[in-house]
């Protein structure tokens, strides 16, 4: 018995109903193999095509005319695939950010009819020059009369230095005295003023002389210190903030003085002094920590 035809590529017709007994299984299942290979040859071949370049990098796919067969189909295009945005890496923003961003370095003479970087500059290292001052006066293990020069007294007169409405003077090691005989309605405002300074003083009166004892060098009076350094690091910052800001304002006055450009780059100017003025700053605190803590 010879085997059936296999059908045709354009049939489109049902797989038979019935694949007879156990001797023509076998026959059976080689028609259907061969039919599920004929339908698979009639899908388009751009489908293919285009499901071949999205698996592709965007910049290998080309345009390409893929020929069909002559008599079933015509011919057909493969498109390139869709692009795709490619985000940076978490490692490849580490590895950016890193990087030193490029200085600007100005001549001062040449831009000196819209604003005097050297009066900036010299007003930023005045804020690092009295920060340097109150480490060395009010932030020190052993306290000396000197250091309570600072003090500021509310007076009826107005704001007055301690050292000038008092004697101050080192009777010991572990006591500075106050005479406020010139001045004795201000014992009371003296007495305020060296308590709230920061510098972990607790005086005592006696009529119009102030003793004042000097702390033992604790491990909790080295923190403090510690502390009051800080503090007066970051009153020094907001100061220069002042400086870059009244500095900013000058050069916004002076805009139609100079180009765009020229005005970017002073602000960028600015903006690296400030920067390295900070830096210069932390780095006298770091040292006077490294003092402070032993």
């Amino acid at each position: 018995m010879t085997p059936a035809p296999p059908p045709s590529p354009r049939s489109h017709e049902s797989f038979p109903s019935t694949l007879g007994d156990s001797c023509r299984c076998s026959q059976g299942l080689s028609s259907v193999m061969a039919l599920g290979l004929r339908c698979f040859r009639l899908v388009p071949p751009a489908f293919c095509n285009s499901l071949t370049a999205l698996t592709r990098p965007v910049s290998e796919v080309k345009l390409k005319t893929v020929s069909g067969r002559q008599n079933d189909h015509g011919q057909y295009v493969a498109y390139p695939a869709v692009p795709i945005r490619h985000f940076a890496t978490k490692k490849a923003k580490a590895k950016g950010k890193g990087q030193s961003q490029t200085r600007v370095n100005l001549n001062t003479a040449l831009v000196e009819d819209i604003i005097s970087l050297e009066e900036v500059d010299e007003e930023m290292k005045s804020v690092v020059e009295a920060l340097k001052d109150n480490f060395n006066k009010t932030v020190n293990i052993r306290t000396s009369p000197g250091s309570l020069d600072h003090i500021t007294v509310v007076t009826a007169d107005g704001k007055l230095a301690l050292n000038q409405i008092g004697q101050i003077s080192m009777k010991s090691p572990q006591l500075i005295l106050v005479n406020m005989a010139s001045f004795p309605e201000c014992t009371a405002a003296a007495i305020k003023a060296i308590r709230e300074s920061g510098m972990n003083l607790n005086p005592e009166v006696e009529g119009t002389l102030i003793r004042v004892p000097i702390p033992k060098v604790t491990r909790e009076h080295r923190e403090m210190l510690v502390k009051l350094a800080k503090q007066n690091t970051n009153k020094a910052k907001d100061s220069l903030r002042k400086v870059r800001t009244n500095a900013m304002n000058k050069l916004k006055k002076s805009k139609d003085k100079a180009s765009e450009d020229t005005i970017r780059l002073i602000e960028k100017q600015i903006s690296q002094m400030a920067d390295d003025t900070v830096a210069e700053m932390d780095r006298h605190l770091a040292v006077k920590t490294k003092e402070l803590l032993g």
